[in-house]
């Protein structure tokens, strides 16, 4: 798809277009600036005069015939309370706009830049939602139902932002939704289409691609490297485990890393403790933690964000075979931790255990790690909003921070050393599951025992990173949750390098 800029004046000389997108206020009563003195203007005054448009994000409303421009069609979509527009709104606004126009093939579609006081964030995110609304979840239907435009074209005022500025924003949302559909495809793609050898060549192929260096090791490579949570996981599995390093070094040989951690489960049956059918029916996305690193690090790459960033993609099955790990065994991480085995449906921290020792040991400044990991965080704060647990108050506050600038959605929860207790082995020096309640916690609290004290935030992305149905700024199955957020991070983390080089 070519996406492109301009500016207007949206008038009869505008550029000739299949279909014209303006997007419009909740209880919006006039029509957008731009188009005042146009036909289109009056057109879309009669229709906000006669409440045939409500302006409620996600809306989207075809109208056919003339509209006294060039464009054949126009496509009126909601953007929600203009008190309430950001980013995330502006992303949700441009899936469901993507959505509605990707039904059919369009040779070229032109959207208007909403007004804002933020024109650069909100090129952005509205570039980011179109792109990402014309890819849907149908991987393997015999005939697509969504299709990319010709051309995309996002039109800014006259009065707007500066070409260059425009041009560069909609350059960075179109890198970053196609990075959102990397990490959507990989969680959508069948289970038996990418067990961990294959996805990590995969990983291999996107991330050489993108100027990243990537390393993958096999069966035998993390058996010598003693990452025995992952032999426990695996060895259920006739298809071996995969480990993938990724290293992105643009911030200088001085500059501090930041970490990224991933699992990559390709497929959970829940091991020997089996989950029912219905629970495993979404387990082929049980991956999506190591999409997401990967997506994002080919986001940064492709950017060229002056930052060090180092991704670990930990990748196996959680099968029932006859060499499958068993309730009882015990198992040496990485560091040398033991951990006695009570739940073999608990394996997701078993495998980050190894990989955040690992990148543990090669001191990065910050470790994030993004995973699938408990249903108690479900019942925490339902299916939409991620929960983050950290040992550093201000790396919490700065992932946050990035959260909010997104609009993804994360809240905090307690990682208090009273839940510690609950781990406690009689054979081992940890158990891999807590007590009945606090689930979600206790795994934290699991995972916190291998980053040695290095300041680190654990994102459990079990709600949001999946989707049972279509809607708002969501389609059904794999949503690529948090790949924007990262983005947004490492450019703050660059920044922060740049000023400490200053000082």
């Amino acid at each position: 798809m070519d996406i492109q800029s301009n500016h207007g004046p949206l008038g009869p000389e505008a550029e000739e277009t299949d279909w014209l997108a303006i997007g419009l206020f909740e209880g919006q009563t006039e029509p957008p600036a731009a188009l005042k003195e146009t036909p289109l203007g009056a057109l879309i005054g009669r229709l906000l005069a006669g409440n045939e448009v409500s302006g409620e994000l996600g809306e989207t409303i075809p109208i056919l015939g003339h509209t006294g421009l060039p464009a054949a069609a126009l496509l009126v979509f909601g953007l929600g309370p203009r008190a309430r527009f950001d980013a995330g709104a502006a992303y949700a606004a441009g899936m469901a706009a993507g959505r509605k126009l990707a039904g059919k093939r369009r040779e070229s579609v032109a959207v208007l830049l909403p007004d804002s006081d933020d024109p650069r964030a909100i090129a952005s995110a509205l570039t980011e939602g179109l792109v990402v609304g014309t890819r849907g979840p149908g991987l393997r239907k015999s005939e697509p139902n969504r299709h990319e435009f010709g051309t995309l074209r996002i039109v800014g005022p006259a009065e707007g932002p500066s070409s260059a500025v425009l041009s560069a924003a909609v350059r960075r949302g179109a890198i970053v939704g196609e990075a959102v559909n990397l990490a959507r495809d990989l969680a959508n793609t069948p289970p038996s289409e990418k067990v961990p050898a294959d996805l990590a060549e995969r990983a291999r192929r996107v991330a050489s691609e993108a100027g990243i260096d990537v390393a993958v090791w096999g069966l035998e490579k993390i058996r010598a490297e003693r990452f025995g949570g992952v032999l426990g996981v695996s060895a259920g599995s006739d298809d071996p485990p995969a480990f993938v390093i990724l290293d992105y070094r643009k911030g200088g040989t001085d500059a501090p890393t930041l970490a990224l951690v991933g699992k990559g489960v390709t497929f959970d049956s829940g091991g020997l403790c089996l989950k029912t059918a219905s629970s495993m029916e979404d387990m082929k996305s049980d991956m999506t933690g190591a999409a997401v690193v990967l997506a994002a690090m080919q986001a940064v790459a492709r950017l060229e964000l002056p930052v060090n960033l180092s991704g670990y993609l930990v990748l196996t099955e959680n099968m029932t075979g006859g060499k499958a790990m068993k309730m009882g065994d015990v198992l040496t991480i990485r560091d040398g931790k033991t951990v006695e085995v009570l739940n073999t449906d608990a394996e997701g921290r078993l495998i980050l255990a190894d990989a955040l020792s690992y990148a543990a040991e090669r001191k990065p400044e910050r470790i994030l790690d993004l995973a699938t990991l408990t249903g108690s965080c479900i019942s925490a704060l339902g299916l939409k909003i991620a929960g983050l647990f950290s040992n550093d108050d201000g790396f919490s506050a700065e992932v946050l921070a990035a959260c909010k600038e997104t609009g993804e959605r994360a809240w905090r929860l307690p990682l208090d050393d009273d839940f510690q207790k609950a781990l406690k082995s009689g054979v081992a020096d940890l158990k891999n599951i807590g007590g009945k309640w606090g689930g979600a916690i206790t795994a934290a609290k699991f995972l916190e025992e291998f980053v040695a004290k290095v300041p680190w935030v654990h994102l459990d992305i079990a709600g949001p990173s999946w989707s049972g149905s279509e809607g708002g700024g969501r389609d059904e199955g794999g949503t690529g949750c948090f790949v924007r957020t990262l983005v947004v991070l490492a450019e703050s983390f660059a920044g922060r390098a740049r000023e400490r080089a200053r000082a």
